[in-house]
């Protein structure tokens, strides 16, 4: 029996196995409105056809000034919600789950997309060209970006009730699960480190300020969800910057967020701040989720994570509950069909392929 297609059951969802799409921007919001459309429907139900486990999508934002670039995805409306149910009944016609990752960019917003073809690259897109002031933790930029304008505490405040409110659009829109987007130098992220979060205030001064927006977004989102549907949670699991938060201290918040209700944290790393140095390389980020799945906590370990072979193995030795996939899905939507034939696991099927296949699932000739 293969590991990494063994089902995972997450509060009251089965999910067939541990072989999922991770979140990547997608930038297709051409309208700069928020609203996915044909494309998103395209887009993500090829990954149900392809037999993953569990569908992320994109970072979508919580608020207008939450979004990474004007063509990102947004659920602060109800229109912005009644268009992401095409996309969850598009992957749940063929048995998939699919989850919506919340999240606010911070100071990383209003950036110009860079994709090929684009004229800018890792800079704010000006105001006039439908860019916008950002927010977040103090002045200080990201990179080359534009200085964000320091949230208030009152802003702070209320952003809980904003990602609570996008939780019931994302139950409205079908979603299965919620990932709530705690990595990568955006703004739940900048406020829990000490490196990008300098404040004097209740939000900042000391570990437990730094800590109380993402542990109040937590408990809004819980609560605002339904008791039966996971909330996952991903972290940078290393700033990968000097005085930054470490695996360690992942390990340890992780294990009281499982007791507040978060069902399984998606370990990534850094994003922190402009020019920290990484060394990528074949499932460089699992390391560190396995230390943290070691406190007690369910975990999804990402990063280059590329065959069937490693993918299992991952999973098997223990080290993650479940893999994240990003490129290779994107190269090869039907990833999770391929390695469970290399991997002799039974071949996550729809009837009207059953001609490529035969009775033991191996493929048909």
């Amino acid at each position: 029996m293969s590991a990494l297609f063994a089902p995972l059951r997450l509060r009251g969802i089965e999910l067939p196995n541990r072989a999922w799409v991770s979140p990547m921007c997608m930038y297709a919001c051409e309208d700069h409105d928020g609203v996915v459309g044909d494309w998103h429907v395209m887009h993500y139900g090829q990954y149900a056809l392809g037999g993953a486990g569990l569908i992320l999508t994109e970072a979508t934002a919580v608020l207008p000034e939450g979004r990474v670039t004007p063509q990102d995805a947004g659920i602060w409306s109800d229109a912005q919600a009644a268009a992401w149910r095409r996309v969850t009944e598009s992957v749940h016609l063929t048995g998939g789950r699919i989850g919506v990752q919340l999240a606010h960019a911070g100071r990383k917003g209003g950036k110009y997309r860079g994709l090929p073809g684009d004229e800018f690259v890792a800079r704010s897109v000006p105001l006039d060209a439908g860019g916008w002031v950002t927010t977040g933790a103090t002045d200080a930029p990201f990179g080359h970006y534009d200085p964000p304008r320091p949230a208030t505490a009152e802003y702070l405040a209320v952003l809980p009730a904003a990602f609570a409110a996008a939780a019931r659009r994302a139950d409205a829109a079908g979603f299965d699960v919620i990932e709530l987007h705690g990595a990568h130098g955006y703004l739940l992220h900048e406020l829990l480190s000490p490196v990008t979060n300098t404040r004097e205030d209740e939000w900042g001064r000391d570990a437990e300020g730094r800590e109380r927006l993402l542990l109040e977004v937590v408990d809004a989102v819980r609560a605002a969800w339904p008791e039966e549907k996971p909330l996952l949670l991903r972290v940078s699991s290393s700033d990968v910057t000097p005085a930054g938060r470490t695996p360690d201290d992942t390990a340890e918040l992780a294990a009281r967020l499982l007791r507040r209700g978060v069902d399984l944290v998606d370990c990534s790393a850094g994003g922190l701040v402009a020019g920290a140095e990484y060394a990528p390389g074949p499932g460089y980020q699992v390391a560190p989720a396995a230390l943290v799945r070691a406190a007690g906590v369910p975990v999804a370990a990402v990063g280059e994570i590329t065959s069937s072979h490693q993918a299992e193995t991952i999973v098997a030795t223990g080290q993650a509950d479940a893999v994240m996939i990003g490129r290779a899905m994107l190269r090869d939507p039907y990833w999770a069909r391929h390695a469970a034939i290399e991997l002799g696991a039974p071949v996550p099927q729809q009837p009207q392929y059953h001609r490529a296949y035969r009775r033991d699932g191996a493929v048909a000739r």
